[in-house]
């Protein structure tokens, strides 16, 4: 690693930890340079080594890309108080969901349920908005529908199971 202050590329790691950067998906080590001795931090980002593709309505594939996935919700939560910090928790529950149950490919349609479940739990209007776009909507009949569905059904808890299948 190269010192920040010298120059010089060799240093040695003092600490070394889990970071909550990035979701705990990074690494801080504490440095000291060999030729100058200054300490100085780094983080290091562990990298996903598959890439995972996302296969669209029209059935293209592209590459999972979180920051698409964080512009849907921040144009659900328009003017919403639901915290940044919220939003990016969501990102990230998604994220790694998807590479926990994922192999290489994920449908679209399947990432917007997701999310979709998480905006219910955080605020129902941003759910609205967002269910409104991810299962276009044609008619006012078919917004009544849903948010009558979310008037008559309770909000699931987060982190349980549901007892019987709704299907």
């Amino acid at each position: 690693m190269r010192c920040p202050y010298c120059g010089h590329y060799d240093s040695k790691v003092i600490d070394s930890r889990s970071s909550d950067r990035e979701g705990g998906s990074s690494i801080r080590r504490r440095r000291e340079c060999k030729s100058c001795e200054t300490r100085f931090t780094t983080y290091e980002r562990i990298e996903k080594t598959s890439r995972m593709m996302v296969i669209k309505k029209d059935g293209t594939r592209v590459p999972l890309d979180p920051r698409k996935i964080l512009s849907g919700i921040q144009a659900a939560c328009g003017k919403r108080p639901v915290s940044e910090e919220r939003k990016m928790e969501i990102v990230t529950e998604v994220e790694e969901l998807i590479h926990r149950e994922f192999e290489r490919e994920i449908d679209s349609i399947e990432i917007g349920r997701h999310v979709a479940r998480l905006l219910r739990e955080t605020d129902q209007v941003a759910w609205i908005r967002y269910a409104s776009e991810y299962q276009s909507f044609e008619s006012i009949d078919q917004v009544q529908e849903a948010i009558q569905e979310l008037k008559s059904t309770p909000p699931p808890v987060s982190g349980q199971n549901e007892l019987f299948d709704t299907d």
